[in-house]
């Protein structure tokens, strides 16, 4: 059965904005078309899937936005601290963290393993130095 690919188009878009979708798959599940032939219809580089993708970050950016208002407001100590975890400096983060590494040796540059070895050979009360020997 042929479908207008125009009409699709229009009700891909209905269907982000009354169901809040958020994914590609979410639009295909509400058309009367497969998934391949979604994708034959709106090539991932055309304008009309870049139109149907910004619409879908809208509903992203507005659900997160909600949420964290939601756990600004809100008294639950988890969420709190969720959101102090999204907007912390590292600084911050490192202090509310309950466990922290330091993997870069306090912020110093870590120096590599020396480029030589210095061997003393030792034999009955003489003492001699050897070449170096290279890693």
């Amino acid at each position: 059965m042929a479908y207008d690919r125009i009409k699709i188009f229009e009700q891909a878009k209905e269907v982000i904005v009354k169901h809040k979708l958020f994914f590609i798959e979410d639009i295909v599940a509400f058309l009367p078309i497969s998934k391949p032939t979604f994708y034959e219809y709106f090539d991932i580089n055309s304008n009309e899937f870049n139109e149907l993708k910004e619409l879908l970050e809208t509903n992203r950016v507005s659900l997160k936005v909600s949420m964290r208002s939601k756990w600004y407001t809100s008294n639950a100590p988890a969420l709190q601290m969720a959101l102090m975890k999204l907007i912390a400096s590292p600084e911050e983060l490192k202090k509310l963290s309950m466990q922290y590494n330091d993997l870069t040796s306090g912020g110093e540059k870590i120096q590599s393993a020396p480029t030589s070895i210095q061997v003393e050979i030792v034999k009955a009360n003489e003492t001699t130095s050897d070449s170096s020997i290279s890693e």
